[in-house]
Parts: structure tokens; sequence; C-alpha cells
């Protein structure tokens, strides 16, 4: 399969996502956008023997992030946590963010679609320094089957 078949595999989740979810624009209303999910960055690397998404979610629990594998061959990650904040504005003297532009989207939710070699039964995911790995194999490569037409006779 070629690098753009399978970048254009990985990203039509994501493409209908941002066809579908409105575009918020940013200094308006709270923090956190509503598409800000898009922001999160991510890696996506092949090996022979697999595939290996890096997703940088600095600042949540491990407690707090989901991967799942969904009909039709689509890897979910999903995030629900926040990220525990320095300024608690309760008292005179606390201290206040002035500039805060590290966000973290309050509700992460990543689709990727995964190629017909993946093997959804080998996914593994770790959280580790704010960055999660997770790592689908692959299925060995089937040699094609040859097919036997019948011929008919007029």
């Amino acid at each position: 399969m070629t690098a753009v078949a399978i970048n254009h595999l990985f990203g039509l989740p994501e493409t209908i996502e941002k066809l579908i979810l409105p575009i918020s624009r940013s200094g308006e209303g709270n923090h956190e956008s509503r598409d800000s999910s898009n922001n999160i960055p991510i890696d996506i690397l092949e090996s022979s023997k697999e595939y290996i998404f890096y997703l940088d979610i600095p600042g949540v629990s491990k407690s707090d992030i989901q991967v799942t594998v969904e009909e039709e061959r689509t890897l979910v990650i999903k995030s629900n946590g926040k990220r525990k904040r320095d300024d608690d504005g309760s008292e005179e003297g606390s201290t206040k963010y002035i500039r805060l532009e590290r966000r973290l989207a309050q509700n992460l939710v990543k689709k990727f679609r995964l190629p017909e070699d993946a093997d959804v039964a080998a996914v593994t995911a770790k959280y580790q320094d704010g960055v999660l790995t997770v790592t689908v194999g692959k299925l060995p490569p089937q040699p094609p089957k040859p097919k036997t037409v019948q011929i008919a006779v007029s």
C-alpha cells in the first residue's frame, strides 16, 4: 500500500469531522474551543510489522484516556480529562494566568480508519510523560489466491 493511500485512509475521519463540526474562532468565549481536538499533535509511523500512533496529551490521568477499535476498523482515542490548573483565583494574592496557550481539549476524540492489513486484535497503548503511544500490529501479507473462471459453452 502506498504512503498516499495510507495517509488518505488515516485522515478520512478527520476530514469528515472537519466538515461536520463548526470552526471555532480563537479568542472567543471559553479558553477551550469546540474543535480543539484537531490541534492535538499526532505522529503516525509505519514499519514492516506495525503502525504506531503518538499523541501529545499532557496533564491528564491515564484513567481518563480510552482507546478502542470500533466497527469498520476505526481506531478511536478519547480523553475526558481536565488538566489541573495552577490558578485558583479564590483568595486575594492568588496566582492567575495572564496567557494560556498550552490548552487541552476537554473532550478529545480522534478517529482513524485502519488499513486492511492492520490487526485489530493486536492493539496496545501506553501513556508516559504526556505522550500516548498506540501500537497496531500488522497482519502477515496474504498471497493472492488464483481464481478459476468457468467457461460457458454456447
